[in-house]
């Protein structure tokens, strides 16, 4: 019964990062957009969705509202790498770099606002009071819309635009398509989805918005769609496909670094040592099985 408990607290927070994953996801693999914004994208979403929540807005209401200061951010990071012709990875860590400070003003130069409103976790309770069970609930429903959503919307023409920018920047110029434009919404559209995933973790994960956890996360969304889309379902081209394989990894992720912690010798303490031996070993994964296949 223990390790079923630590199997769902896994998969739980696994939810909650789902949405993050697929943002990453979307900036490194279709867009080929090294973004480091997520990093003060995710805190931004944490923050606002916290005080909203807090004034009495409802949580749904405050997780859209979210979404919408997440785009801010995308924006800018587009703005400097297009419009001021900044490296694509410079441009996202000074934006992230930005966002640190401007996140704390938001804080009122607080390190952690908790959560004393009606949140999400609330308003499943009708259905159990069992708060894992909850958060796995509407994680479930959060990344089935959202990847529903987004697969219609790489369908479409300017979806299919995105993807060619992402492919060939030089060839989809040629073919008329203001690439520009493509990267603004991209990375307007993953920061957006990646302040929601922050709107989620504060009101399931960890009950309030902290301005440090966004520290790291971009190389952990980055273990989460390499340990989904190339290692388990690595076959799999359709892009709704991947986008569940990018949420599976972000759980599956969750799940070994659960179980890391049960280890005798590891402490709590340890969680930031865990998650780089794990984060190293799932990177360097592809690297070992692609020199075995040419042995």
């Amino acid at each position: 019964m223990f390790y079923f408990n630590v199997l769902i607290s896994g998969i739980a927070q696994g939810l909650m990062w789902a949405l993050f994953s697929i943002g990453v996801y979307i900036n490194f693999n279709v867009l080929k957009f090294p973004d480091m914004t997520a990093e003060g994208s995710v805190t931004l979403g944490a923050i606002i969705t916290a005080m909203l929540v807090n004034s009495g807005v409802n949580s749904v209401l405050a997780l859209l509202i979210a979404a919408l200061f997440g785009v801010i951010p995308g924006i800018v990071t587009g703005v400097l790498a297009t419009h001021l012709k900044i490296q694509p990875i410079l441009a996202g860590v000074l934006t992230m770099i930005a966002m640190y400070s401007i996140n704390l003003r938001i804080m009122d130069d607080k390190a952690t606002i908790s959560i004393i409103g009606s949140s999400l976790n609330n308003s499943f309770s009708f259905i159990t009071k069992n708060r894992q069970y909850v958060s796995i609930l509407a994680g479930t429903v959060v990344a089935i819309i959202t990847i529903i959503a987004l697969a219609w919307f790489f369908s479409t023409k300017i979806g299919l635009a995105v993807r060619a920018t992402g492919s060939n920047p030089q060839m989809a110029r040629t073919s008329a398509i203001n690439t520009n434009y493509t990267h603004i919404l991209t990375l307007a559209l993953s920061n957006a989805l990646i302040a929601v995933s922050g709107g989620l973790i504060a009101q399931f994960d960890y009950g309030a918005a902290i301005i440090s956890m966004g520290q790291g996360s971009t190389v952990i969304g980055l273990a989460s769609v390499i340990l989904g889309v190339k290692i388990l379902f690595r076959r799999k081209n359709n892009i709704f496909f991947k986008l569940i394989a990018v949420s599976c990894g972000a759980i599956i992720y969750r799940c070994l670094v659960a179980f890391a912690l049960l280890i005798p010798i590891l402490k709590a303490t340890d969680l930031k040592l865990i998650t780089a031996v794990l984060v190293a070993v799932i990177l360097c994964f592809p690297s070992f099985k692609k020199r075995k296949s040419e042995l």
